[in-house]
């Protein structure tokens, strides 16, 4: 190996190189990619009974977008996720069935964690009702009336917070947040 042409090294304490590793391997981008497999593509809800003597029945199919990912660099490595969402919705009201399209967003934290033996986890909260916004249009007034007598947007807003709260706590999802380093590095420099 030919150290000549190579500028003399500026070393560092293994306390920065640590700080310096984390900030390089937790990206938007890479934190992006996990939340992604974490909320998958798509869902259904429904039918759900709601409105007055719950007449109405709700379906909804859920497409989840690419997820939006802002870091923030302090003491602790954070992100503000946000998921936008589109659903096309039904209310079938046993005489007529009106069509909703609802546009949303899902606000989601996570943090970047070190842990023991040598691993890097993005620790994602799960969402409340209230990290849910929705938008909904409608073509009728019928329909209008029992979104909003029935309280419709709400409950969209809950099933949607408890399915990427199960989904974050899947099987899956707990192996898409973990990165074992360790094991990454001995794979790198081995090539198995």
């Amino acid at each position: 190996m030919d150290t000549t042409s190579r500028a003399p090294a500026t070393y560092m304490s293994y306390e920065d190189f640590g700080r310096r590793f984390f900030e390089v391997a937790v990206t938007e981008e890479r934190v992006g990619e996990a939340i992604g497999q974490i909320a998958g593509e798509a869902f259904e809800m429904g039918p759900i009974a709601q409105g007055p003597g719950k007449l109405a029945k709700v379906t909804a199919k859920v497409r989840i977008q690419t997820p939006r990912v802002n870091r923030h660099v302090a003491e602790q490595i954070t992100f503000s996720i946000r998921i936008p969402l589109e659903i096309d919705m039904v209310v079938d009201l046993r005489i007529d069935k009106p069509k909703f399209m609802v546009f949303g967003e899902i606000s989601l934290r996570a943090v970047a964690r070190a842990a023991e033996p040598l691993l890097l986890i993005i620790d994602v909260e799960k969402p409340r009702a209230s990290d849910i916004a929705i938008h909904v249009t409608s073509k009728s007034l019928r329909g209008e009336l029992v979104r909003i007598i029935g309280g419709v947007d709400a409950e969209i807003r809950r099933f949607i917070a408890a399915h990427v709260a199960g989904e974050i706590e899947s099987p899956e999802s707990q192996k898409a947040k973990v990165i074992d380093v360790a094991h990454e590095l001995e794979t790198t420099w081995t090539g198995i």
